[in-house]
């Protein structure tokens, strides 16, 4: 069996540099922003109007994708790029990551002769280790994004501040924070065991690394965020920074419509499972959380500009005081 390290020392509290900081402040000082959260809650919207809102602050951004289908491209506005980094907004780049690519990277900066590293990365061996070894691709998409932090990958258009990684949804975004201490346990010595014990100091410091989880006021995302909270504690000794309930209806008194009116009824039926659903996060979430609205705009950059803006509306405020669990 795997045996993760402890828990970093007060890993679910704030750091000292972080008290009387808006969870904004927090968030705009750290170094890596891992966002994950259920399938269909809207983890890459948020994860794009992060990174719109923290190049608005004056920080160097880059948004780092693993979907294969580029959907941050997408959400931005940007065509698809295959690969390669591309500019967004003056302060934001965007990345679609191929683990691949990493992996020839790390062999190119091992062996220095190109005719050997086409022999390496092409061999049925390589490929084999990197499709099936425990925890080698998820130990790539975080060592790419380390490389970036730390300036040893160089980007077009200068360094980056901070990376936001669009993670994969809930238990495999467990997976991958879990991946470095799984590697070092798996692989004895040499660069890949070097890299999982950086990423594994990296991720568990605080102060380095921020997690944002993303839910729905709704019965099975609010359960997942519950369980993956659970896991990230049991797994990585690391609790959410932030959890972003997105696409909320609207509070207050319904507009005077006809009784029976099916849109009144959808309103009425959705927020009453929003405010449910709300009252259990209150009782059972511990830590910082805010609340996003559902926004009446087409998916894309006008959706990821209006978010940013609530963002910054809602996460410039106190933190919420944590509920006992």
């Amino acid at each position: 069996m795997v045996q993760h390290p402890p828990p970093f020392p007060d890993a679910d509290r704030p750091t000292a540099a972080d008290r009387g900081r808006s969870p904004l402040g927090t968030l705009a000082s750290r170094q890596l922003i891992v966002v994950t959260g259920k399938g269909g809650v809207g983890k890459s919207v948020v994860a794009a109007a992060l990174g719109r809102l923290l190049a608005e602050l004056g920080r160097r951004v880059l948004l780092l994708e693993v979907d294969p289908r580029e959907t941050l491209h997408e959400l931005t506005g940007v065509a698809p790029s295959g690969g390669e980094v591309v500019a967004v907004e003056p302060r934001l780049r965007l990345q679609n990551l191929q683990p691949r690519h990493v992996f020839e990277a790390l062999v190119r900066e091992h062996v220095h002769l190109e005719f050997l590293v086409r022999r390496v990365v092409a061999s049925p061996v390589f490929q084999h280790f990197v499709d099936a070894a425990p925890g080698l691709k998820e130990l790539a998409i975080l060592g790419h994004a380390l490389r970036v932090i730390r300036g040893i990958e160089r980007l077009p258009g200068g360094a980056a501040d901070v990376v936001i990684l669009d993670a994969p949804a809930t238990g495999h975004g467990v997976s991958m924070l879990a991946a470095p201490f799984v590697v070092t346990e798996v692989v004895d010595g040499g660069p890949f065991a070097h890299l999982a014990g950086e990423l594994a100091a990296f991720i568990a410091d605080p102060a380095s690394t921020a997690i944002v989880v993303v839910t729905l006021a709704e019965e099975m995302p609010v359960q997942e965020a519950l369980e993956l909270r659970d896991a990230l504690e049991a797994r990585v000794g690391r609790t959410p920074d932030l959890l972003v309930v997105n696409a909320l209806y609207p509070p207050g008194r319904a507009p005077q419509v006809a009784i029976g009116d099916a849109a009144l009824d959808l309103w009425r039926e959705r927020r009453a499972i929003n405010e449910r659903e709300l009252a259990r996060l209150a009782a059972r979430w511990r830590g910082a959380r805010v609340e996003l609205p559902l926004v009446p705009r087409d998916r894309g950059a006008p959706l990821v500009g209006a978010l940013a803006g609530e963002l910054r509306r809602t996460l410039g405020r106190p933190a919420p005081a944590a509920a006992d669990a």
